[in-house]
């Protein structure tokens, strides 16, 4: 498997059959109800878009549109919860700040979050050419280990990477590890989730034995799904932009060591991960995988789907229910995590 083949992939730049949205902040704070359902504060910080309904439990009976009263993405039918670990720098005397989240391009008025893209086909398709099925309520799953320290260990989640943004719209170089040099717009990074389910489980104990990548290659490439899980779900993606740019005067970067380091204390990039659990409304999203949507605008008017105003997403936030300290300078990172290379 050549990662070259990979990184590739994922700087060809979208075009038609597909559905990309942002979705602003929902809360910052140490709750992960996958990993660790029920546990407050959970072992590590997580920044949380989407229905307001998300806690520590997630219960995957709840139906997460009634329970909700907002949601903090653009598509009003949208409750679904997206979340990744979050990003700290670490300066020269050893102490750790929080590194910002920015509105993707196009999105610079959000407050943070993520960018979302739904793929039906492989990302250079100018038209949609095959079917996929859209999650359904209870689904949920995750990419990516938080324990990860080499390029080895990380390789079987195949499409979890960085880019080094000289410009806003830069989409490449990709790499796996973290970039190594002074990045002028920031750095983004992008979680591709697994595209083959086996058809019966909603999640597994380890929330990732019921999905799988393709066989061989990726979905962008036309991979195959094995047959132990032969149902062919579409690509979800995140984008999150780190305004790491604010931190250019505090660390040089000719020592050969980058400062930046995620909340469960990996300085390599390799821990790099996501969650992901369905909470659309009704037949919403089957209906835009079923449409030949690029980006929101053909997707609203193929499918009837409404789109909230950014002010409306940035409105939407929770109460943080762990009490700490996750912003100032700190000792050590929240969980008592400490910074591994």
């Amino acid at each position: 498997m050549r990662l070259s083949k990979y990184l590739a992939l994922g700087a060809v730049v979208p075009s038609s059959a597909l559905v990309r949205f942002h979705c602003s902040q929902l809360v910052v704070e140490r709750l992960d109800p996958l990993v660790d359902p029920g546990m407050v504060p959970s072992s590590h910080v997580h920044q949380i878009v989407g229905g307001n309904a998300f806690n520590a439990t997630m219960d995957p009976k709840a139906d997460l549109p009634t329970e909700s009263t907002c949601t903090s993405c653009q598509f009003e039918d949208d409750f679904s919860n997206y979340w990744t670990a979050v990003l700290y720098f670490k300066a020269r005397n050893g102490t750790y700040k929080r590194v910002p989240q920015l509105g993707n391009n196009q999105f610079e008025k959000a407050n943070g979050g993520l960018t979302i893209y739904y793929m039906q086909d492989a990302i250079y398709e100018t038209q949609q050419t095959s079917k996929v099925k859209a999650f359904v309520p209870g689904f949920r799953m995750l990419t990516g280990s938080p324990t990860s320290r080499s390029l080895a260990s990380s390789l079987p989640y195949r499409q979890l990477t960085y880019v080094c943004m000289d410009t806003w719209t830069q989409r490449a170089p990709e790499t796996m590890a973290f970039p190594t040099r002074k990045c002028k717009s920031g750095i983004m990074t992008s979680v591709r989730f697994p595209t083959c389910w086996d058809g019966k489980n909603l999640d597994s104990p380890n929330h990732m034995a019921h999905v799988s990548y393709p066989e061989e290659g990726t979905f962008e490439s036309g991979g195959p799904c094995p047959a132990s899980h032969p149902v062919r779900l579409g690509q979800v993606m995140y984008e999150v932009v780190w305004d790491t740019t604010i931190f250019k005067d505090e660390w040089d970067e000719g020592d050969g060591k980058q400062p930046f380091v995620w909340s469960m204390g990996d300085g390599t990039g390799f821990g790099n991960h996501g969650d992901y659990l369905f909470g659309w409304k009704g037949d919403a999203l089957q209906k835009i995988l079923d449409a030949n949507c690029h980006f929101t605008s053909n997707c609203t008017k193929e499918t009837g789907l409404k789109l909230q105003s950014i002010e409306a997403m940035n409105r939407c936030t929770k109460k943080r229910q762990v009490e700490e300290d996750i912003d100032g300078w700190l000792d050590v990172l929240p969980g008592g995590y400490h910074a591994e290379y």
